[in-house]
């Protein structure tokens, strides 16, 4: 068996082009790993490479569909050849296809459940052959408050609820091997895609984080940076007794 700590350890952040991924896919080379950013369109992944780069990282950009299986597969071997066998996975890749159910199309609930559900099983399951060969790695799947439900997001809910259920599987099975399993739903963060929300339903972005923030506990917004924090610490050495959790960074408590 390899001891992984012989070599700089690698992790894959999926959709890590921008907001959340892409803070996280920062902060994991800042504490010392190699880092491949994934996501749908390799281009896009060039600017988070070069900020990595510039700080004296190593980083590597891959485009993928995280949901089509043989993209996954032929990811995962490039980071695997050109990076080293990736021991930590940051399943983080999303879309939203917002509607009430009754305006809700095939289409919208599909591509959710093809992004988050589906990808995070693809990317996981062609990732765990590296982390059981090596006898240790770490699995941070990316939830949401609105597993507990939201208006207009039936499609979102149900898929980050299920990524809870995924993670709590994916301790069980893989903790004998080292391997352990957690996941973060995040609160209300400020990223394009909260911002493309506030603009699709009309609102001024300063004035919406203003009102959401009061609603928090903690008086603020989110930023990409706490949840990149959290992510470090469920990767970290010291996190290895706690699998199977799901962490709401919520700025305050949720059920």
């Amino acid at each position: 068996m390899s001891d992984p700590t012989d070599q700089q350890r690698v992790a894959i952040v999926t959709g890590a082009a921008r907001g959340i991924g892409a803070a996280t896919a920062q902060r994991l080379a800042e504490d010392g790993f190699a880092v491949a950013v994934v996501d749908l369109d390799e281009s896009s992944t060039a600017a988070t490479v070069q900020a990595i780069e510039a700080a004296g990282g190593r980083a590597l950009g891959v485009g993928a569909d995280v949901g089509d299986a043989d993209q996954v597969q032929a990811a995962v071997d490039r980071v695997a050849t050109e990076l080293g066998p990736p021991l930590v996975l940051v399943n983080n890749a999303g879309v939203t296809r917002d509607n009430l159910l009754f305006k809700m199309t095939d289409a919208d609930w599909d591509l959710v459940m093809h992004v988050h559900l589906r990808g995070s099983f693809l990317m996981t399951r062609a990732v765990q052959q590296h982390m059981v060969q090596a006898g240790w790695g770490r699995v941070v799947n990316l939830s949401s408050t609105s597993a507990l439900g939201n208006r207009g997001q039936a499609n979102y809910a149900t898929a980050k609820a299920g990524l809870q259920g995924f993670t709590k599987t994916l301790a069980i099975e893989l903790g004998r091997f080292g391997i352990t399993a957690n996941a973060i739903a995040p609160g209300f963060i400020q990223t394009e895609m909260t911002r493309a929300t506030a603009e699709r339903i009309g609102r001024n972005w300063e004035e919406y984080v203003a009102e959401r923030a009061a609603a928090i506990p903690v008086q603020r917004g989110g930023v990409p940076a706490d949840i990149a924090h959290t992510v470090s610490f469920f990767v970290s050495e010291g996190a290895g007794f706690v699998s199977g959790q799901v962490v709401y960074v919520a700025g305050g408590p949720r059920t």
